[in-house]
């Protein structure tokens, strides 16, 4: 039985993982050592003969240099040492998602209520908000009314978070989007040219 003839198969390498050791095959390297020091361009056979007497690997660093760097290191303590990085790094981003509600011009108090402690919630956990209020029929004539629904919405939970994006309608729909915390304020600056205003001078004393 003849084998089918065709591209040879190649095993694709792990994204975030290096050549190391015996899968090094090009005929030199440039070389750095343990401590950082550069050794020069050598051959591949004499920078693995190193690495075994050092006790260390040899690990290719920068694949597409002519010739590839590799260094000699601990390849396992390397390892543990960049995923330890990662996974504190992937801790500290936060993304923050939209979470969308949904009103209308005719909803109750109590599905308003239950609206707003969702919010609550959301906020609360660092995401933003988007009410999503659709108008139809007729309900368009009187838009005022959603915005007014919208802007108490924003009113009671002014206390979690600040409007992003104020009520604005596009087409049948009105949205208010609202980001958690509070608002920074705004530095003001003394215009240019015009000096800062002074404290008041304390009340002088009427001589005696």
């Amino acid at each position: 039985m003849h084998r089918p003839r065709g591209p040879r198969f190649m095993p694709v390498r792990p994204e975030g993982t290096h050549r190391t050791n015996r899968q090094i095959r090009v005929p030199q390297v440039r070389l750095i050592g343990a401590e950082g020091e550069q050794l020069g361009v050598v051959a591949t056979d004499q920078a693995l003969r190193l690495a075994q007497e050092a006790g260390l690997d040899l690990v290719e660093v920068a694949p597409n240099a002519s010739p590839p760097v590799c260094r000699l290191l601990d390849y396992g303590k390397f390892r543990y040492s960049k995923q330890k990085k990662d996974a504190e790094a992937k801790k500290k981003q936060h993304i923050t998602q939209v979470k969308e509600l949904r009103v209308r011009p005719g909803t109750d108090v109590n599905d308003l209520q239950r609206q707003m402690k969702k919010a609550q919630a959301f906020l609360e956990d660092g995401q933003r908000v988007k009410f999503t209020l659709r108008f139809r029929g007729r309900e368009m004539a009187h838009q005022d009314i959603g915005r007014q629904k919208l802007t108490r919405l924003a009113d009671e939970l002014a206390e979690y978070g600040w409007v992003e994006v104020a009520p604005r309608t596009e087409g049948r729909v009105m949205h208010l989007v609202m980001a958690p915390g509070q608002k920074k304020a705004k530095i003001t600056r003394p215009e240019e040219g015009k000096p800062a205003p002074k404290a008041d001078a304390p009340d002088q004393q009427a001589s005696s």
